[in-house]
Parts: C-alpha cells; structure tokens; sequence
C-alpha cells in the first residue's frame, strides 16, 4: 500500500475570492464541491495525476496568526518571466512581505488572505513542473520528514541533508515536495495542509494504521462526521488520509 500528494488544502475566509486569486495566478480553472468549498485544478486536468498537486481552499473563520509551515513556490523561465509575475501577481492582490529571508534571489509574497509563497528564479531542476514548482513543508528535522514522508507515498526521495530534503512523483512530473529545516516550531494547527490519498482498491483504514506504524500520530479532533482520516506527521503537521481513488 501506499498514498500519493493530491492536493494542499487551505483555510480561507473567503475561499471564492481567495480561489479566484490562485487561479488568476496559476491559469487554472474553478470548481466547489459544495458551499464553502473551492476547488483548483489546471483547465482539462483528470484527478487524481501527480503532473499537477491541486489546491482546495476551504472557508473557517479563524483568524491567521503565525506563518504557515506549508507554502508554494512558484516557477518562472527567465528573470524576465519572474518580474512578470511578481508584477501581475501584485494586480491580483499579492504583496511582498519579510519573513527574515533576507538578500535572495527570490520574491517571497502574500495572497490576499496573508498566506505566504515563493515566486522563484528561474531554475533548471523546475523547468518542467508546471506554475508550482514545489510544495514547502517547515521543519526541524528533513532527514526524519523524509524518512517519514518517503514511506508513507511512493514518492522518489532525490536528495537529503540536515538542512533540506526534496521529493518528487516517482514519474516525474508535477511540483516537488520539499522539506526545509527552519527554526521555528509547530504553533497551533495549520491553516494550510497536505492531503494524501491511497490508490484503487487500497484499505483505508488499513492504511491509515500502516501510517501509524510509521509515526503519525491522531490528533485527537473529533472525526465523526467526515469519511476521511486526519492524521499528523512526526512534527505535528495535520494531515489528510482522503478515500481511495
């Protein structure tokens, strides 16, 4: 058995306008699955495909207070593209904000909601990823993310270090999943979070227990009324185990 990244969910107050936002500004398309529910996904995109990590926005009033452990960051192809985007990203409602990253060639921003993402310079290793280059997950310790994370999906580990590790669909396609060693730590529950789903056929429960075995831990939210499972990594990260598919 085994679970693949689908999608990052993310809180928002108002998940159609902010939805509306990262769809203008990843060329994606728009759907809701219900009142309080937007749902990204690239225009002709089959789910579940790893050539793309789709983005659910889900509406709750509570307010952002701290950073967010899980961020985008976004490609470009040319220092001429990332001026580009970072310009209309502006247009759309973005803005740049400091979170202590210093001089990097990089632009960090905020959605109109505060959530914080990278538009990146260009880089060979994200040529072919897609708008999102890769999904980034804070920590204090990448190599037992990776240990985790590398035997909960089938995702291909490509590099590991004290500081860093980099994962990526064993196809190679899609956004990479990135584990950054920061110095902060978990405080209070995510507003933004990975949703992991098991293939065809798979047990749901029976994954959710390998998981288990593998360090998740329950983090003791009532779960009577959902049919998926949250879980949390070895760090406290919540988590989404969705039904098979």
């Amino acid at each position: 058995m085994a679970t693949r990244l689908v999608q990052i969910n993310m809180k928002a107050h108002d998940d159609a306008a902010l939805g509306r936002f990262w769809a203008e500004a990843l060329g994606w398309g728009i759907d809701s699955e219900g009142p309080g529910v937007t749902n990204l996904e690239p225009v002709g995109f089959t789910y579940p495909d790893p050539a793309a990590v789709c983005i659910d926005l889900i509406a709750r009033p509570e307010p952002k207070t701290v950073k967010n452990r899980v961020h985008l960051d976004l490609a470009t192809t040319s220092t001429a593209h990332q001026e580009e985007l970072v310009a209309r990203l502006k247009s759309l409602g973005a803005t740049p904000v400091d979170v202590g990253q210093g001089d990097v060639p990089w632009t960090v921003m905020a959605d109109p909601e505060g959530n914080e993402f990278c538009v990146l310079e260009p880089r060979q290793v994200y040529r072919d990823t897609g708008p999102i280059a890769a999904v980034v997950v804070d920590c204090t310790d990448p190599r037992e993310m990776a240990r985790f994370w590398g035997e909960a999906m089938d995702w291909t580990l490509h590099e590991v270090t004290d500081d860093s590790a980099t994962m990526r669909s064993a196809k190679g396609v899609g956004p990479y999943l990135e584990f950054l060693r920061t110095p902060d730590t978990k405080s209070g529950w995510n507003r933004v979070h990975l949703d992991v789903r098991p293939y065809p056929g798979d047990d749901p429960a029976a994954e959710a227990d390998r998981l288990r075995s593998l360090g998740a831990t329950d983090p003791g939210i009532d779960q009577s009324a959902i049919h998926w499972t949250i879980l949390a990594d070895p760090e406290g990260n919540e988590f989404c185990l969705l039904t098979p598919a």
